[in-house]
C-alpha cells in the first residue's frame, strides 16, 4: 500500500460526506468513482460537486482549468463490484448503521484485491467490528472526514484493532495528498473528535432547553468567546439532528451517562426537524 500510487478511487455513498470525499480526491488528481444504489442520488452527489467548484472558481479560489481537470476525473456509477474493480482505495460513506457497513464491507472484501485500502468515514461506530467482516481485516481502517470535506482541513485516521501499519500509514499520507492534515487516533467509542465534539453539542442542548441563552447566543459565546469556527447548535443542524442522536445514543451505552439525549435532542427528531437537510432543526433554514 503506497498513497503515492493511488490513481483510482471509489466513494459509497453520494451523500453530502461522500460527494465532498469525491471532490477533494479529484482536485488532488485521483480519478473518483461515485457509487449509490439510486441513480438519481449519484446524479445529485456529482451535480453538487459541479456546483462546489464553480462556486470556487467564482470566488477566485479555484482556477478554471483546476476545475475542469477534477470534473474530468469524476464519474458516478449504482454498480458496486464493477465500480471497485481496478481501485486502489475504496471509501465508505454510507448511513451510521453498523449492520449496513458491515454488510458492505463484506461485499468490498470480496470484490478488491488484498492490497486495496478500505476505509470509513464513519464518524463513532467500531473500525473493529467493521473490520471483523472482512477475511483481510488488515487492510481496514478509519478515514473519518468532516463537513464541509473541501473546506475542512481535518481527516480523523482511525487503527482497528486489526488494521495494519501499512494500511494506517497508506491512510495517513493519503490524506496529507489530498490537502488534509490527518490525526492518528486509536478505535474506541468516538474517537477523538465526535468524542469531544457532542459533549460539547449536548450541552449546548440543556442550556438551550434550560432557558440559559437562545441558539444563536450560546453559538455566539463559542464562536467569539473560543474561536470555534461555528457555534455546536448550527454545526448540529449542518451534521444532522438525526446522525448527532444516533451518536449520542451509542455513546451514552458504550462511554456513560454524560452522552444521554437530552429531551430536546429525541423531540426535535421524533417531529422530522433534522436540521438543514429538512429545513428546520435548532435553526430555521428554509426550503
Amino acid at each position: 500500500m503506497n498513497a503515492a500510487q493511488i490513481h483510482r478511487a471509489v466513494v459509497v455513498g453520494a451523500g453530502t460526506m461522500g460527494h465532498g470525499i469525491a471532490q477533494v480526491l479529484a482536485q488532488a488528481g485521483i480519478a473518483a468513482t461515485l457509487v449509490d444504489i439510486d441513480a438519481a442520488c449519484v446524479e445529485r452527489g456529482l451535480a453538487a460537486i459541479r456546483s462546489n467548484l464553480d462556486k470556487g472558481v467564482e470566488k477566485g479560489k479555484l482556477a478554471a482549468p483546476d476545475r475542469d481537470r477534477a470534473l474530468a476525473l469524476l464519474s458516478g456509477s449504482v454498480h458496486l463490484e464493477q465500480a471497485a474493480a481496478g481501485a486502489q482505495v475504496v471509501i465508505e460513506a454510507v448511513p451510521e448503521r453498523m449492520e449496513l457497513k458491515t454488510d458492505l464491507f463484506a461485499r468490498l472484501d470480496a470484490s478488491t484485491a488484498a492490497g486495496v485500502l478500505l476505509a470509513t468515514n464513519t464518524s463513532s461506530l467500531s473500525i473493529s467490528q467493521i473490520a471483523a467482516a472482512c477475511r483481510t481485516p488488515e487492510r481496514v481502517v478509519g478515514m473519518h472526514f468532516f463537513n464541509p470535506v473541501h473546506l475542512m482541513k481535518l481527516v480523523e485516521v482511525v487503527r482497528a484493532k486489526q488494521t495494519s501499519a501499512a494500511a494506517a500509514t497508506c491512510a495517513l499520507d493519503l490524506a496529507r495528498r489530498i490537502g488534509k492534515e490527518p490525526i492518528d487516533v486509536r478505535d474506541s467509542p468516538g474517537f477523538a473528535s465526535s468524542r469531544l465534539g457532542l459533549v460539547i453539542g449536548l450541552e449546548a442542548m440543556r442550556m438551550l432547553e434550560q432557558g440559559v441563552a437562545s441558539a444563536e447566543d450560546i453559538d455566539k459565546a463559542m464562536v467569539l468567546g473560543y474561536g470555534f469556527p461555528m457555534g455546536p447548535l448550527r454545526l448540529t443542524d449542518l451534521v444532522g439532528l438525526d446522525v448527532r442522536l444516533a451518536i449520542a445514543e451509542y455513546l451514552s451505552r458504550e462511554i456513560g451517562p454524560n452522552f444521554q439525549p437530552p429531551a430536546i435532542l429525541r423531540e426535535k427528531v421524533a417531529r422530522g426537524e433534522l436540521g438543514k437537510k429538512s429545513g428546520r432543526g435548532f435553526y430555521e433554514w428554509g426550503t
